[in-house]
């Protein structure tokens, strides 16, 4: 089993997205809401960081995201990391987002 993770930064594709992978039989996946380590900076006064810097980074990571976590069959893991780059496009391109997977030792609760 795989822990497919994706950080979604192109929030308006959530929807398609979990469509396509639904259409495709990867289902059981965990859709949670996020924000970038900018927003929960921006306020803090002790941080060495200049009113304009400071308003620079916050404004690229202003917009929040979404994380989505996906429990994988092995054989599954190919077929959903390319219905995801399908949907979104080029996950190399400026704020579209990150995806890497981790391999699960253990689960429980998959009704399986």
């Amino acid at each position: 089993m795989q822990l497919l993770i994706l950080v979604l930064k192109k929030v308006e594709l959530t929807n398609e997205l979990m469509k396509e992978l639904a259409e495709s039989g990867i289902k059981g996946g965990t859709t949670l809401d996020g924000t970038g380590m900018a927003n929960a900076i921006a306020d803090m006064e002790d941080l060495p960081i200049f009113g304009t810097l400071r308003s620079l980074l916050v404004d690229e990571e202003k917009e929040s995201c979404k994380v989505m976590l996906f429990v994988l069959k092995v054989d599954q893991v190919t077929k959903t990391r390319e219905i995801i780059k399908n949907v979104i496009g080029d996950l190399n391109a400026p704020n579209t987002g990150i995806m890497f997977s981790i391999p699960i030792t253990y689960v429980e609760g998959l009704g399986e």
